[in-house]
């Protein structure tokens, strides 16, 4: 029982992360037609496309009952609250990040990351503060063992949307598998080993508690992607697949999500 409701609550979190970075900033799909990677998407088959309308059907319903009312009410904290929150988040991210800049051959990236990791947890408190941008260490693109692959040559193959998990491809799939395989450090440390200083809970509560900040951010987006397209399927797909080879490429265009930092820009509306 415990282990089914480990696994339930890892998907629930991946939930959150994977839906919402298909959200365009004004729900507009001519951006989508303009983007140079379209054409390539459309080379991407979706195999089990009837299954995969009724389990978006029922993750979108999950997400209006539970996801999106959580979601909302989170934007009521305090800004300085979300802004550390999504801060420590970001850190935590580099853990698998740093892996994939070396498996990638970004070895300058891989030192910043490596730098603004240990002085974030550190001076940072925990990657509450963003200490390294005062000393010039910027912040660099985050990086997965799917791109890694995409990286590497290998292609998506066939695009599917996973109950509670959302859309993936299966070069994405076997990425995340890494990362429950010993790619991901955070996770090795709360969940694998089990150590003195960790335990499961603090995997669970990061990762949802990421999945409930990057939602409660492209709530207005989302809301408008929904309310502007004829198809929402087809239009989640097609932004799903442009933004992982966006990424892939490390191309400056993007899908017009909202990024991470963007508390100052919805606060401000």
């Amino acid at each position: 029982m415990k282990k089914f409701l480990s696994i339930l609550l890892i998907a629930m979190a991946s939930q959150l992360q994977i839906v919402n970075v298909l959200a365009a900033s004004d729900g507009n799909l001519e951006l989508s037609k303009k983007n140079k990677n379209n054409e390539n998407t459309a080379e991407v088959k979706d195999c089990f496309e009837t299954v995969n309308r009724g389990i978006f059907a029922f993750n979108q319903a999950l997400d209006n009952v539970f996801f999106k009312p959580v979601a909302r009410g989170y934007r009521f904290l305090p800004k300085p609250i979300r802004s550390g929150t999504s801060n420590a988040l970001n850190n935590l991210t580099n853990v698998v990040t740093i892996p994939n800049n070396v498996l990638q051959g970004q070895l300058g990236d891989a030192g910043v990351n490596s730098l603004r990791f240990v002085i974030n947890t550190t001076l940072g408190i925990a990657g509450v503060f963003d200490v390294a941008s005062y000393f010039g260490l910027s912040k660099r693109d985050k990086e997965d063992y799917g791109q890694t692959l995409g990286t590497w040559g290998f292609k998506e193959g066939c695009y599917f949307v996973l109950p509670v998990l959302g859309p993936t491809t299966v070069r994405d799939s076997i990425g995340s598998l890494a990362n429950f395989s010993g790619g991901d450090a955070w996770y090795n440390v709360t969940i694998r080993n089990n150590t003195q200083y960790f335990e499961d809970a603090d995997y669970y509560i990061s990762s949802l508690t990421s999945g409930v900040d990057f939602r409660a951010k492209n709530l207005d987006s989302y809301d408008s992607l929904e309310k502007n397209s004829l198809d929402l399927y087809a239009s989640v797909r097609s932004l799903y697949l442009q933004d992982r080879q966006r990424k892939i490429k490390n191309l400056d265009e993007k899908t017009d999500t909202l990024i991470d930092d963007d508390w100052e820009e919805i606060d401000s509306q």
